[in-house]
């Protein structure tokens, strides 16, 4: 889709425009987003971060899903200047933006995906144009610990989101730079949180190192992250994200998604938080999955990254180290090497595909 194609949809009498699930875990889905309701998620994003009329926006990301939708909408609420260029994984390479951007353009306002961002830091005339950047928002996908260590030393607001489709983009930011810093999202204005146990939510701490923080966490209610947000969602939504709230009643971190449990032995595994503690030592993309197992019910497989197809060396190394600071029954089972770590259009992990291919052993050896 086109910037053009959309303000047509939009400014078109009809009172809602189609929205696109990215599809991470299961089928994607299509969905109305009422317009009056996404202006107020505009309005709320843009009065967190103190927006102003005639600021200028950046608009990296496809206008096929929601955060690009929501990129022109939050300028028009605001009466922003949008700067629109072709989306990839270099959104600051200036050479190849067919000129709307100079290197003396100041830009208040972005969002990217974390693959993005990472690759802009690679390239220092890109590092530089980022940090440039007033307020930079990143979603669609976790921001990783190494990824936010680069980030830290930046001089202007960087923020990681929460949100989804269903909410019309994020209804939370939490700061990951500067003396804000910090693992707790804030709701935005009119928005409400609580979370929802439930006896099969549960999931083990996964890494010896991880110890003492877990037992500080034991302090935090953990469950169902509830979402109350009248101007934007009808009713309370129930979200398959667990969640912990902070004792202010207010703030609240992620730790991973109900579906993203693996049952194994009778011991539940996170497979986000069991990613989180392996970044630390595995640098080749990575991503946990699970199968079907007679003896387990279920047990962990480990993707790794891999088109040369070695599996000693390096790579066999670093799981080594890594793994060697997991607790026993969070160790993979076993690991598959692959020419691609298997994501959605909009950068995120698919985890149908994951599983797929943790499924089809034989195919993910040619």
């Amino acid at each position: 889709m086109t910037i053009e194609q959309f303000k047509q949809e939009w400014f078109a009498n009809a009172p809602y425009v189609r929205l696109h699930t990215s599809g991470s875990t299961g089928k994607p889905k299509d969905i109305l987003g009422e317009k009056s309701r996404m202006l107020a998620s505009a309005r709320a994003t843009n009065d967190f971060l103190n927006l102003k009329p005639g600021d200028t926006a950046l608009l990296c990301l496809p206008l096929d899903y929601i955060a690009g939708k929501m990129m022109v909408v939050r300028c028009i609420e605001r009466g922003m200047r949008l700067i629109d260029i072709k989306p990839s994984n270099t959104p600051l390479d200036f050479l190849n933006d067919g000129g709307r951007l100079t290197a003396d353009t100041v830009i208040d306002f972005a969002a990217m995906i974390p693959s993005q961002v990472y690759c802009s830091l690679q390239d220092e005339r890109q590092r530089s144009r980022l940090m440039a950047i007033r307020h930079l928002i990143i979603g669609g996908g976790a921001v990783s610990d190494r990824l936010a260590r680069r980030l830290k030393d930046f001089p202007n607001a960087v923020w990681s989101t929460y949100g989804m489709t269903e909410t019309l983009s994020h209804i939370a930011l939490r700061r990951l730079n500067g003396e804000e810093a910090t693992e707790w999202y804030t709701p935005m204005d009119g928005i409400k949180v609580d979370v929802m146990a439930e006896d099969d939510n549960g999931a083990a701490a996964v890494a010896d190192t991880d110890k003492k923080r877990a037992g500080k966490e034991s302090a935090y209610r953990r469950g169902l992250l509830l979402i109350d947000a009248p101007a934007i969602h009808d009713g309370i939504l129930k979200t398959n994200d667990i969640a912990e709230m902070h004792t202010d009643g207010r703030r609240f971190r992620i730790i991973g998604r109900r579906d993203n449990i693996i049952c194994s032995g009778g011991i539940k595994l996170q497979i986000e938080e069991i990613e989180d503690a392996l970044r630390q030592y595995v640098h080749t993309p990575f991503c946990i999955s699970k199968r079907r197992d007679e003896k387990f019910g279920e047990i962990e497989v480990m993707l790794v990254e891999n088109d040369r197809k070695e599996k000693g060396g390096t790579i066999h190394a670093a799981l080594d180290e890594a793994f060697a600071h997991l607790q026993r029954y969070a160790v993979p089972k076993d690991v598959l090497y692959v020419r691609h770590i298997p994501t959605t259009p909009n950068g995120k992990i698919d985890r149908k595909a994951a599983m797929d291919m943790a499924a089809a052993d034989a195919a993910l050896n040619v």
